[in-house]
């Protein structure tokens, strides 16, 4: 059931983010005075259609996004209407025709602002100073365990602390300070401590002791790092500045990462164990989903500058590489020749689906 959920989250996330692709790509076209055939919701069979003046607004049976169909986009398209001619793709300026190809990779990259601005207003889940401890609110997160410590295989990374007792006394503070001082000063004798995590409450048994902690050897501890966590609300104006940043930075690690991967495939040294294709991502927004409706978003807004980064490579059959291909018509003033155009599309196409099966194998492999 986990697994079927996931994969409809997966379905419902890649619809949204293709259709804001693509609308963005129709609403450019309709401002650049292009002709429009057709919006498609899905793709075929089609289950039903509308015509709005020239454009037909069809919703197809396969909700995996969508698409846009401009006249002209195909050079074997005709018509005997010296007016429609002068729409098609092809015949617009070069500048029409480059904005209309950079207008879905901008609405992706609008979109994920838009998210994190969404998510900095309602709240995210960040780590606060011990001032600012609310115990209605704050959670006591731990974020790592030493190795050979008590702890270690006991109580999870990322588990919250909801309780810490022992016969005599409970913890009244969870903050990190107040635990480690609790722990501290019932050294050798068993503390009960209850955690939630992956959905579930559990309590352990465990015993502090000396000669564990790195910095402080004569302190008895458990070998836990901690990080009092609670929602951090920012002001509109604040969203607004930290979610340019927060999409700046994610578009230049993204674009790193992309780099790294074709330059090592290139090299024939290429590390696809930290590739992740469809069915690693559909655990993954399973994931972000059991995290809470923000994680959901946020992780939303990252696949949708994914998408803007890797529409933009210079690959034909994507909108980069259709760039290319208006950058070199604008040079050598001529159309490219549709066979040329077509064989090239076919063979960048052909690429795609060997990395996209390269990548898919080993989501299937590390799943197993």
């Amino acid at each position: 059931m986990a697994v079927f959920i996931s994969i409809i989250l997966f379905l419902a996330v890649l619809f949204v983010l293709i259709l804001v692709h693509e609308w963005g790509h129709f609403f450019a076209a309709k401002r650049t005075g292009m002709r429009v055939d057709e919006f498609g919701i899905g793709f075929p069979p089609k289950l039903y259609g509308v015509r709005r003046g020239e454009t037909e607004y069809v919703i197809n049976a396969l909700p995996i996004g969508g698409y846009v169909k401009i006249f002209g986009e195909d050079p074997t398209e005709t018509t005997t209407s010296e007016a429609d001619k002068a729409r098609a793709f092809g015949a617009r300026p070069k500048w029409a025709q480059a904005i209309v190809l950079l207008a879905g990779v901008t609405m992706n990259t609008i979109f994920a602002w838009f998210l994190f601005v969404v998510i900095l207003v309602v709240g995210v889940a960040g780590a606060i100073d011990e001032s600012a401890y609310n115990p209605d609110s704050s959670n006591l997160v731990v974020t790592s365990t030493l190795q050979g410590a008590p702890a270690e295989g006991v109580i999870p990374v990322n588990a919250i602390i909801t309780n810490v007792t022992t016969e005599t006394e409970t913890l009244s503070e969870r903050t990190p300070s107040a635990f480690s001082d609790f722990l501290a000063s019932h050294a050798n004798e068993p503390v009960a401590i209850t955690y939630s995590a992956d959905g579930a409450t559990t309590e352990v048994s465990i015993t502090p002791a000396a000669g564990i902690l790195p910095d402080s050897p004569n302190r008895a501890g458990i070998g836990v790092g901690l990080a009092l966590v609670d929602t951090i609300k920012y002001s509109f104006p604040q969203a607004l500045k930290e979610a340019t940043y927060q999409t700046w930075a994610s578009l230049k690690a993204i674009t790193l990462g992309l780099g790294s991967l074709f330059s090592g495939i290139v090299a024939g040294t290429a590390d696809f164990e930290q590739v992740t294709g469809p069915v690693g991502i559909v655990g993954y927004v399973g994931d972000a989903a059991q995290n809470g409706f923000t994680a959901l978003l946020y992780f939303t807004a990252i696949i949708s500058l994914n998408l803007a980064v890797i529409n933009l490579l210079p690959i034909p059959a994507l909108d980069g590489g259709r760039l290319v291909f208006v950058a070199i018509e604008a040079i050598i003033r001529r159309p490219i020749h549709p066979v040329w155009a077509a064989r090239v599309n076919i063979a960048g196409f052909a690429a795609l689906m060997l990395l996209m099966l390269a990548v898919t194998v080993n989501d299937v492999i590390r799943l197993w």
